[in-house]
């Protein structure tokens, strides 16, 4: 029975992200996938903000950003016509170097992160469908089953169950997935259009109870229809292009030249009980499904894997003690439940019927969101959300203290400083470190050496202060880029205590 470190149940972008990571921390990883072949069609196309900050880590980001298409704004249609245009430039221009929305299908995502799993060693093992597994003395005991029906047996010190919303991981596990499903069916269909809202924007269109919405793909008039059909007119096995086209051409004046592909699909709004049973671990869609409102989904499961990654590459190099990976539940799991309710109210909203319904959200919802946006508070707040940079963990058991606005548990802030760099650039490192944005003392100096931390101290800006970070304050940030400790004072006494206190070596 051959070992590795840690078995990644499925190949989406969760499983792949989770292996890429591993694997850059010098951890022996295996993934399987019952598939055969990578998938060449997807549902998944946001791209956000945060993600992209943390691919930048493992050197990602820039094949993203070519490979996909940049959305400058989001515009509202009714009655046939546009009636509110949102522009996202500049939205987050001091928050992020990723101030928009992102469009890049899972399908070409997926690809990319196989390509660049296999560059470092790592192939992804297909089909091998998870059978069952048992925690025994220490490990995991797996069985998959292959292409001819053989069963092989592996053995890992962790499991990491990333196989979609079917999770055979979880049901193994038996923690369960209460939560919905919603009535409407939604549909997506790849096509070649033309016409006023095949202009590389992103539309959404509010006349009916059922959801609308035509994305912007990367090259000429390409774009992805995704709706819904309310129950009573839906029949997922007979439905095909041309029962929803009438109303993309009426609604969104689309013509369409070409469908390059079309699919039905149902949406679920579930959370499992545990994220963590024992030394088996839930990811991504295998522990929370919502509606795709926002485009969520695959954001958060990319950043449940780099959540989960580094912490067991410490565990396992014997730098922390088993309760680091403690941590990984409470962190993710609150997030999760808030994101599932949250996308659960918004498209009820927008999916709700009867004539007030309709007054909503064809008068009152474009003339609420025009003077919601026209203020740059709420602008930044909506941008922050979307994007994921306002995810914070301030309640983590790794979380300690406050810095200028800074706590422990936040997100690093962003911030441009002096020249061409940013302050982001040592987190390529992929591993705890401390930052002073002003004038480091030699007695931390000498405590970060101790700690074989290493020490990046930063000019100070006026950029800096903008970003809610304190003059020659302490910041240890955690290799996924949040803050542990916000240390104004830069007490060598209390960096060294943070790290005495967890019981683990940066």
């Amino acid at each position: 029975m051959e070992r590795t470190e840690v078995l990644i149940v499925g190949a989406g972008p969760t499983g792949l992200a989770l292996a890429l990571w591993l694997t850059r921390l010098g951890i022996k990883v295996r993934i399987v996938d019952k598939a055969a072949e990578p998938g060449t069609t997807s549902r998944a196309l946001a791209v956000q903000a945060r993600t992209l900050e943390l691919y930048r880590q493992l050197d990602l980001t820039e094949a993203v950003l070519e490979g996909g298409r940049a959305v400058p704004a989001v515009n509202l249609w009714a009655r046939g016509r546009r009636v509110r245009r949102i522009s996202f430039e500049r939205l987050g221009s001091d928050l992020t170097a990723y101030p928009f929305l992102h469009i890049y299908p899972q399908d070409a995502h997926e690809r990319l992160l196989i390509e660049r799993l296999a560059n470092m060693g790592v192939t992804v093992e297909r089909p091998a469908e998870l059978v069952d597994y048992v925690e025994d003395g220490g490990v995991v005991r797996a069985r998959t089953r292959g292409a001819n029906g053989a069963i092989a047996e592996m053995e890992a010190a962790f499991l990491a169950g990333c196989d979609g919303a079917r999770s055979r991981a979880r049901e193994v596990l038996g923690t369960g997935f209460p939560g919905g499903t919603y009535r409407q069916l939604f549909y997506v269909a790849d096509v070649v259009a033309q016409g006023p809202s095949a202009d590389g924007e992103l539309h959404l269109d509010l006349d009916e109870a059922d959801f609308l919405a035509l994305f912007p793909l990367r090259g000429e008039g390409r774009a992805r229809l995704i709706g819904t059909v309310s129950d009573e007119r839906a029949d997922a096995d007979a439905m095909s292009f041309a029962d929803v086209k009438g109303r993309a051409i009426a609604s969104l004046k689309v013509d369409v030249a070409k469908v390059n592909w079309f699919s039905t699909y149902r949406v679920h709004h579930r959370v499992t009980a545990r994220f963590r049973v024992g030394r088996v671990f839930l990811l991504g869609d295998a522990a929370h499904i919502h509606s795709p409102v926002g485009g969520q989904g695959m954001n958060t499961g990319v950043g449940d894997a780099i959540n989960l990654a580094w912490k067991l590459a410490m565990t396992l190099r014997g730098r922390a003690a088993e309760a680091l990976l403690d941590t990984y539940e409470p962190e993710r799991i609150a997030f999760a439940r808030r994101l599932v309710a949250t996308t659960d109210r918004v498209f009820t909203l927008v999916n709700a019927t009867g004539p007030m319904a309709d007054v909503l959200r064809i008068r009152i919802f474009p003339t609420i969101l025009a003077a919601v946006t026209r203020s740059a508070a709420a602008r930044r707040y909506l941008f922050r959300t979307v994007s994921q940079i306002t995810l914070n963990y301030r309640g983590s058991a790794l979380s300690r203290g406050r810095a200028g606005r800074v706590a422990g548990g936040d997100r690093l802030p962003w911030a441009q400083g002096v020249g061409a760099g940013d302050n982001f650039l040592p987190l390529d490192l992929i591993a705890w470190q401390a930052h002073v944005y002003g004038a480091k003392s030699a007695p931390l100096e000498q405590a970060c050496m101790r700690l074989s931390l290493p020490l990046h101290a930063f000019d100070w800006h006026p950029e800096h202060e903008k970003a809610g970070l304190a003059r020659n304050a302490l910041y240890v940030v955690r290799p996924d880029g949040y803050v542990g400790l916000a240390e104004p004072t830069a007490s060598p006494a209390a960096l060294e205590r943070y790290f005495a206190d967890l019981r683990f070596e940066p």
